[in-house]
């Protein structure tokens, strides 16, 4: 089916545009120094820009005098018709080019910014026509058979300069939009850092005075403690004859002086604490990989969460049996706090999520002493603070298998306020991070429509919509021996008069550099 064009142009084919179609090939791979010289070699590794500067390759003059590539002069426009389907590129320099790309050369009198522009106007039909399983791939009957809109020489320019001003446009406001995620990004660690260094409350500490103390979170560690001991004997059926078990109170780590340097004049109302002062329980899942089912109990692993939450739509199951068991030795509850601690380490968030899930051991669970004396919302926002971060990745061990493991996880340092104070940093992070997702949304939204708008753009150039003023404007530029018809006639009857200059000469085209063989 035709596709729709402006009046005085005409729907012609690719191939009645495009004189010559070379093709390239690889050099012998078994021999290295083919791969060891200074001339450029394209493949679809190139294909990820519009305009080239150098190749991922280069292969050596030896290299293109023994193989079936062929070198392409700079500006040539290269498709591929093996993977990448729809992209086209140019190269600011001659390039061999290998067996899965076509360098496509123009007839004289078509406009190459105007053909180029067209080419990438249609990618998504071009990937759509193409065929394989594996590895698509496009026939070359099919990539000449392409419909090419031929509007007269001149309106050809003036479409490709339009195009590069308002392309030029998108890309400087989509550049702009893309700069946005990073500094959103930098933003919310700039409102953790200030949150745990206690710059976010300044002003708020100086109207509601309140202080935590070494004997408060002292008092919460030993009541912490007990309650998790009491839950150990109730779990075995064994419950203490008297209170001589309470002597075996261990004592938590203590930060050093050194770590106490890790944050610099925190306030005088604060207290520089360690992971272990402050909870009352920090264990992790099972060392192996339990018996999974299509169905059941949500079983985690680190790669499900975020400083969001946790992600459950891709997490595996386990039998409500199984979940029972390994509920012995660690089952989430509602405010602990889960930690990645295998893989990638030192994410944190809050469980507040009212059903059954378990954790593999890549995620440690930790459950605060007191939440009158700790609010597990601090907790885990200060863990994933810059400052506390470092120490997690500091502590993690392991290069191919990489381990925050619990004994050293616990002695992570950072400063802590009073259960107030908590809680109104919990809330001014709350709505700070409620107004970056705002503006997140709003960029990516954002980004949808410019990505959209560039394909618009091209659809409109090529219906004739940016020209139709410029033609009631120039009418002696789209008629007679201007028109679209008269363009055509003279591209066939030039390629008529090289054709038959051709026979008579009577002579073998050149094998390699620059080389135009007919498809």
């Amino acid at each position: 089916m035709s596709q729709v064009i402006s009046d005085g142009w005409l729907n012609s084919k690719l191939e009645d545009v495009v004189d010559t179609i070379v093709g390239g090939g690889t050099p012998s791979k078994a021999i290295s120094s083919y791969f060891q010289g200074d001339i450029p070699w394209m493949s679809v590794k190139d294909m990820n820009k519009n305009e080239l500067v150098d190749t991922v390759d280069h292969i050596s003059q030896e290299a293109v005098e023994n193989s079936s590539t062929n070198v392409i002069p700079a500006g040539t426009p290269i498709v591929a018709t093996r993977m990448s389907l729809g992209k086209i590129v140019t190269a600011s320099f001659d390039s061999a080019i290998n067996q899965d790309l076509k360098a496509l050369f123009l007839n004289t009198n078509v406009e190459k910014k105007y053909f180029v522009y067209w080419y990438r106007s249609i990618a998504n039909l071009i990937e759509s026509l193409g065929t394989g399983t594996t590895v698509k791939g496009i026939r070359l009957e099919i990539l000449k058979g392409l419909e090419f809109p031929l509007p007269p020489l001149a309106e050809q320019k003036v479409i490709a300069d339009k195009l590069d001003e308002l392309l030029a446009q998108v890309e400087s406001t989509k550049a702009r939009l893309d700069a946005i995620p990073a500094l959103l990004k930098s933003f919310r660690q700039s409102v953790l850092a200030a949150a745990v260094s206690g710059k976010l409350t300044e002003e708020w500490r100086e109207d509601n005075g309140c202080q935590i103390t070494q004997t408060d979170i002292q008092q919460a560690f030993n009541r912490g403690w007990e309650t998790e001991k009491l839950k150990e004997f109730e779990l075995k059926g064994k419950p203490p004859k008297n209170d001589s078990w309470k002597n075996k109170l261990p004592q938590p780590y203590l930060p050093t002086s050194e770590e106490q340097k890790l944050f610099n004049d925190i306030p005088s109302e604060w207290e520089f604490v360690s992971v272990n002062q402050l909870t009352r329980f920090v264990k992790d899942g099972p060392h192996f990989s339990p018996k999974y089912s299509e169905s059941g109990v949500p079983f985690i692993s680190g790669r499900n969460i975020t400083i969001d939450g946790v992600d459950f739509t891709s997490a595996k199951y386990i039998s409500e049996d199984l979940h029972i068991e390994l509920s012995k030795r660690c089952k989430p509850e509602l405010g602990d706090i889960l930690l990645t601690k295998g893989g990638t380490t030192g994410t944190a968030c809050v469980n507040k999520y009212d059903f059954d899930f378990n954790v593999w051991v890549h995620v440690a669970v930790l459950r605060v002493t007191d939440e009158n004396i700790v609010n597990p919302e601090y907790l885990s926002l200060a863990f994933n603070s810059p400052d506390v971060y470092s120490q997690s990745q500091s502590y993690t061990h392991g290069v191919a298998n990489r381990d925050l493991g619990l004994k050293r996880m616990i002695k992570i340092c950072f400063p802590i306020p009073h259960i107030k104070e908590q809680t109104e940093i919990v809330r001014r992070v709350e709505d700070l991070f409620a107004f970056a997702d705002k503006v997140e949304a709003q960029v990516n939204a954002a980004q949808t429509r410019v990505n959209n708008l560039t394909q618009s753009i091209l659809a409109k150039a090529f219906r004739g919509e940016l020209t139709a003023d410029w033609r009631v404007e120039n009418p002696e530029l789209i008629c007679g021996e201007n028109s679209a018809l008269a363009l055509l006639e003279r591209i066939k009857s030039e390629r008529e008069a090289l054709a038959l200059a051709a026979k008579a000469a009577k002579k073998k085209p050149a094998k390699k550099t620059n080389s135009r063989k007919k498809a």
